[in-house]
Parts: structure tokens; sequence; C-alpha cells
């Protein structure tokens, strides 16, 4: 059966998927039990201390739905990294809608009852962390330390011809030092050889409760700066007007994005097209995609007060006052959770429905299962020296003068000419000063 990936129908299945991901991460902030909502929340139903964050979760959810939409259109063979914050429903919802999840955790079942395991462990003592962690399917990225998934994802496709690394940077993230030096990054990108990332840059406004540096650059400012470290900037917007002003229709940023999705696949491909044909590694203009959308999209309005949440710094964490000893505003969830339409996206036992499983992938294909984040893909050990060989032999203490650095830059000199492609140093410029002279 062919699939037009480029219809509104298939665009329909993204959106379902990109409900059902955020029911999906909204459960696993607020609930243990009840988690298709079939009679009216009570306190047992929910967690005693609600820990978490929510500002980033929507619109990452938006980009793996459309990072799947790709994939399958393009056969590709991509993976994923979250690098803002420590919203890990992102990962453990994607993860759990493809199977992917159940496969590795075979207690978390696709439906009502493993749904209520989902929810009840994360950030739950006992359970699983709040942020992107190593026991997440398809994550290689620590998501609550902030500043390394640009790095991450560069070091992952280096011999790696074939893979892409989709690589989401919070614009809070970007201010860190790591991440504001690894743009630089794509100058260690050989386009015959390597792999290529992807960065998408979300643009939210804020940090934790401050505004954002690039969130006040304009999308000329944005392109000159990006442009001059070697990428191609795409633009998708949630906004109508004025940046942060006014929502389009989620079906309007669909199609955006889609579009521009295509466009960047298109032009990696054509980059590494051109630069294998032709013998040619010079370094080109990767594209980047920079996503501008509210912070705590799709969720609450408004706080108890009138203050807005969406698209606030108040969205950063937990947005509303629900709790185990604080049920007077249940209402508030309820009619969050409801806004997904679940009725639309899982079935009667739980499991999803075939309008959100129609935009994931299969076996190894899911970016939760790539082998590249689980080991690697064809892992080659390094052919390293017998160390014994640059022992230092000496009669007494005192006989000789040494240097440990400066003796271990001959093994590594060694292991270097032992493995020509497979063994790099990354460094500043301290090699040298470090007494790595061998190299």
């Amino acid at each position: 059966m062919t699939v037009n990936y480029d219809s509104k129908d298939y665009l329909k299945s993204v959106d379902a998927y990109w409900r059902a991901a955020n029911y999906l991460s909204v459960g696993q902030l607020f609930l243990m039990k009840n988690p298709l909502l079939k009679k009216p929340l009570t306190a047992e139903d929910v967690k005693p201390k609600p820990i978490g964050h929510w500002g980033t979760i929507a619109p990452q959810n938006f980009i793996y739905a459309h990072l799947n939409r790709v994939l399958k259109k393009y056969n590709l063979d991509m993976f994923y990294i979250e690098g803002s914050g420590h919203g890990g429903q992102v990962m453990v919802s994607n993860s759990y809608l493809d199977g992917s999840y159940t496969e590795r955790y075979p207690e978390i079942t696709q439906d009502e009852k493993g749904m209520a395991k989902l929810f009840k462990r994360f950030s739950f003592p006992g359970g699983v962390a709040s942020h992107a962690a190593p026991e997440t399917p398809g994550s290689i990225h620590e998501g609550g330390e902030l500043g390394y998934s640009l790095s991450h994802g560069v070091g992952a496709i280096l011999d790696n011809p074939d893979v892409i690394a989709a690589v989401e940077i919070g614009d809070g993230e970007a201010e860190t030092g790591p991440l504001a030096a690894s743009w630089f990054s794509d100058k260690f990108i050989n386009p015959i050889k390597d792999g290529a990332v992807l960065p998408i840059l979300q643009i939210n406004g804020f940090k934790i409760s401050n505004p954002t540096i690039v969130s006040r650059m304009s999308d000329e400012e944005l392109t000159e700066y990006f442009h001059g470290m070697g990428w191609d900037p795409h633009f998708v917007s949630v906004f109508k007007g004025g940046r942060f002003d006014g929502e389009k229709d989620p079906m309007q940023v669909h199609e955006e994005m889609a579009k521009t999705m295509d466009e960047v696949i298109e032009e990696i491909k054509a980059i590494q097209k051109h630069a294998r044909e032709n013998n040619d590694a010079s370094l080109p203009h990767w594209p980047l995609i920079i996503f501008q959308c509210p912070k705590g999209w799709t969720g609450p309005k408004k706080d108890l007060d009138g203050n807005p949440i969406e698209n606030s710094f108040r969205a950063h964490q937990i947005p509303i006052p629900v709790s185990q000893g604080d049920m007077k505003h249940a209402d508030m969830l309820t009619d969050w959770l409801e806004s997904y339409k679940p009725e639309e996206l899982f079935n009667e036992d739980g499991s999803p429905k075939e309008i959100v499983t129609e935009n994931t992938a299969e076996g190894d294909h899911r970016m939760a299962m790539n082998p590249i984040t689980n080991g690697g893909k064809d892992p080659k050990r390094l052919n390293l020296p017998d160390y014994r060989d640059f022992a230092l032999k000496f009669d007494k203490p005192g006989s000789m003068e040494a240097q440990d650095m400066v003796e271990w830059a001959k093994y590594l000199d060694k292991v270097a000419k032992l493995n020509p492609t497979t063994f790099r140093g990354f460094g500043p410029d301290e090699s040298k000063s470090n007494r790595l002279f061998q190299l």
C-alpha cells in the first residue's frame, strides 16, 4: 500500500500522534490511576507531589511527530536528542507510542493497566527520572545537564555516513557555554564519510523565569548569526502576527513544519550527494530549523489569579496546583487532559488507535530503537598497543625524570597510528601545554 505522506489525511495522523504524546506527557506529571479518565478524578488517582517540567514538552512532541513523518517518507536512519531542560516525558511518551518502551519494559503494556504504570513511575520513588535518562529507549543524552546536546549529536554521526541526528535545543540551553561553542562543531563534519546533524532550536522566549537572548533577536539577525557559523536557518512559527503574539491553527503549523522538514532533509541529501559524487569535502552550510512556539503550548492558558501560563515562564514546571493533597482545582487538570480528545486517540482498552500508530515506524527504524542509541552501529574495537611497551624502566626511585602526560602521549600517538580512521582527539588549545608533545 502506497502512503501519501504529503496529504492532509496523513497530517491528521501526525496531529493525532502529537495529541496522544501530549496526553501521555501530562498524565505522567500528575496521575497514578484512572489514566483514561473513565471516572471523575479522585485524590487517590493523583500523585502526592507532582514533580517535572511542562514548558518544552508539547513543542518537542510536535517535532518528534514530524520527524517520524519524514523518517518514513524518506526511509531515514535517524534518531532524536532532547536538549532542552528536564522534559523526560518526551522520550518516554514517544517510545511508548511506537511500542519501543513496552519491548524494553514488558510490564508497561500498551493498554489501560500499562498506561497507569507508565504514569505512576514517572518522577516517582522507585520509578524513572524526570529528565531524559539512560534507561529510556532511544536516549543517549542526559537531559538534566544542559549544553551538550549538539556535541553529542555530532559525535554520534562521525563515521556513520547514513545517520541523521535530529537535535532539539532549547533557547535557554542555547545560552550555556558548551552549547554556544558547539555551533562550531559543524566544522568537524565531513560530508563524504560522516552523517548529518539537524539542529532544531526551540525558541519559546523563556528560560526558567527570564527572557532568552535569541528570542530578542529578529529573524534577520538570527539568519545572519547562524549563517556565519555555517548553518542555513529555516523558520517555522506557531504565531500569527508578530513574534509571540496569537497562535495559528495547529493544522496550519503542521503543514508548515511538514514542508520545512521536507526541505531540510532534501537539502541534507543534496549536500551529501554532491560531496560524495565529486569527492568534495569542503564545508557546506547545513540546514537548521528555528521553531518559534509558546512555552507551555497546548497547556492551561491562565492560572487561578488570571495570569498567563501558556506563553509565559509560569509554564516551566508544574503549571497548575493539583495534587493528592489539593484537589480543589482537579477540573483544570481534567479539562486539560480532555482537550487532547483521548477518545479519538486510544481504544477502550487503552491501546493507541490506528490513526496514531499510522505515524510510527517499525523495528530498528524507530528512533527509540535505532542501534546507534544502544551501543552504536557496527561498533569496532580500537586496535590498542600493549601498554607495557611504554613502561619506564628504572632501578631505583629518583633515578629518572619523566612526566606522565609526556609518556602517555607516546601511547596515544601509537593508538592514532593503529587506528587512522576510528580514533580522534578533540580539545581546545591546551594539547601541547598539557604535555601531549608526541601527538
